[in-house]
């Protein structure tokens, strides 16, 4: 199938002047973006020739079941910088172009992808991400579609936190890696939504793994998970967390691009059944001073082929000298990516107040007091073979967060990096004379300090890229010094009646 673009200028016209089709494009855009498409080119002219697009077939299909289905929206999901799902709705004569061309936007009116005077951006969707949302019903229905972020010449956009992890994935292909990610997301649901000065009221009082007939967290979690499965998101998982109104879903494993998607629909329908139900949900870290917080402990493994890269038979916990080096990486480098992984003011509430968080640059096996632990090997199961962080917060923008690790363990691996002695003790009921003498190092105890070691690391400015790099650090800064000269509760409470 072969499709041209409009005449020159066609496409412009009645267009928003913040969102609307490119009237041009190089052709190095065509060659470098079209997802495997194919380009004829014909016509003279110094800047401009004349491009036709031959289709491949995942947007033929797209386009066909968007047609069968009588599907009348499709929104184009992008995230920004600190993992913000932003959103573009087209018609379905709208969608062909989009693929071909993508779709302009002011990308200075979104926080962090581009100066002003630079603000053309293109938004171009991924065909393979094409799902309908179910909750917006069948008839007349709606698609979405993850896109990537191009400057107007074809290239990707730095500021695209997708092309971070994709930059990251491309260095583990060179290495001959694919690397793959299993998330345990963990998130309250709460009665009402938050008003300013009034305490957050979770849903139930039920605890690790009860079973709540009475209580609404049961159903939620099935009409979740239901939802989720419809899109083609596998669940593992599902049960009552630790705290009251404190719930987990675990998705199933999946390259470390589909999971970060993955997590960024997770997200929203989580969101949506909790508004169908009544209820708020929400992933900040800490919403509870004496309750545990929320995190995404993430199982990540290597595979080279269909062969498990950190397994080795008869190896220590049978793991192999690539899955040491990348533990060690990992451990290395753990105070330098924490400021990604854990991003917000908040987080640093759940690292450093008990409830089962990392708060040291530990690792053990099967040991859930580490920042990294093996989990027991399945005996004829090589390919279960992993690890899991157990640091990442369930608000972390997925894409920079696995970018982070990934290239944290990948310099463990080129370097090296000699793995440690590992954690047999429960971290947790340890002294810190006693953790430091066994060589451990606390994780940043504020997001000021996590902001202060990144800003020194060689490390995230090459994996976030300059942009990214600058931009979290500025922005960032600004939240932490907004928090630094807020008056709290406590502070009022504990202060004003004897001061």
């Amino acid at each position: 199938m072969v499709v041209s673009p409009p005449p020159l200028g066609a496409a412009a016209a009645g267009r928003s002047s913040r969102c609307r089709r490119p009237t041009w494009t190089s052709h190095r855009f065509w060659s470098a973006h079209l997802g495997g498409g194919d380009i004829r080119t014909s016509g003279t002219g110094p800047a401009l020739v004349r491009q036709y697009w031959i289709m491949d077939k995942q947007t033929e299909f797209v386009l066909r079941t968007v047609e069968e289905r009588d599907i009348r929206f499709i929104r184009l999901w992008f995230t920004d910088v600190l993992g913000s799902l932003k959103s573009v709705a087209v018609a379905p004569a709208e969608l062909e172009g989009a693929f071909a061309e993508g779709i302009g936007f002011d990308g200075s009116a979104i926080e962090g992808l581009t100066r002003v005077s630079e603000a053309d951006m293109i938004v171009k969707p991924d065909a393979a991400t094409f799902q309908a949302l179910p909750w917006r019903g069948e008839a007349r229905g709606t698609g979405r579609l993850f896109c990537d972020l191009l400057t107007p010449d074809g290239e990707p956009a730095y500021a695209d936190p997708r092309h971070v992890l994709k930059r990251a994935l491309a260095k583990a292909a060179d290495l001959g890696f694919t690397f793959y990610v299993h998330p345990e997301i963990e998130f309250y649901l709460l009665r009402q939504s938050h008003v300013d000065g009034a305490k957050p009221e979770p849903v139930d009082r039920y605890g690790y793994f009860d079973n709540a007939p009475q209580g609404i967290a049961h159903d939620f979690r099935r009409s979740t998970i239901s939802m989720l499965e419809t899109m083609g998101i596998s669940v593992e998982f599902s049960h009552h967390e630790g705290g009251p109104g404190q719930q987990e879903i675990d998705l199933r494993y999946a390259d470390a691009l589909t999971t970060a998607d993955n997590i960024m629909t997770f997200r929203l329908v989580v969101k949506e059944m909790a508004y169908e139900h009544g209820v708020l949900a929400t992933f900040m870290p800490k919403p509870f001073t004496d309750e545990p917080g929320s995190g995404m402990h993430s199982h990540m493994s290597l595979f080279e082929g269909d062969q498990n890269a950190f397994y080795a038979p008869g190896g220590e916990f049978q793991l192999s000298k690539v899955g040491r080096h990348f533990i060690a990486g990992l451990l290395t480098y753990a105070r330098e990516y924490t400021a990604v992984t854990n991003q917000w003011v908040n987080s640093y509430k759940r690292l450093h107040g008990g409830g089962e968080a990392p708060a040291w640059v530990s690792w053990g096996h099967n040991n859930r007091s580490a920042l990294v632990r093996v989990p027991m090997y399945k005996p004829h199961k090589g390919g279960s073979t992993r690890l899991e962080v157990r640091s990442v917060d369930a608000a972390t923008n997925p894409y920079l967060a696995y970018a982070s690790l990934l290239m944290a363990g990948l310099k463990g691996i080129e370097d090296e990096l000699e793995l440690t002695e590992g954690a047999s003790d429960d971290v947790w009921g340890l002294t810190t004379a006693e953790r430091l003498a066994m060589g451990m190092q606390p994780l940043p105890q504020s997001l000021g300090e996590a902001l202060d070691i990144m800003e020194d690391s060689e490390l995230m400015a090459e994996t976030l890229g300059e942009h990214v790099f600058d931009f979290f650090l500025k922005n960032k800064r600004h939240e932490w010094q907004e928090y630094r000269r807020q008056v709290s509760q406590f502070e009022l409470d504990r202060y004003l009646p004897i001061l």
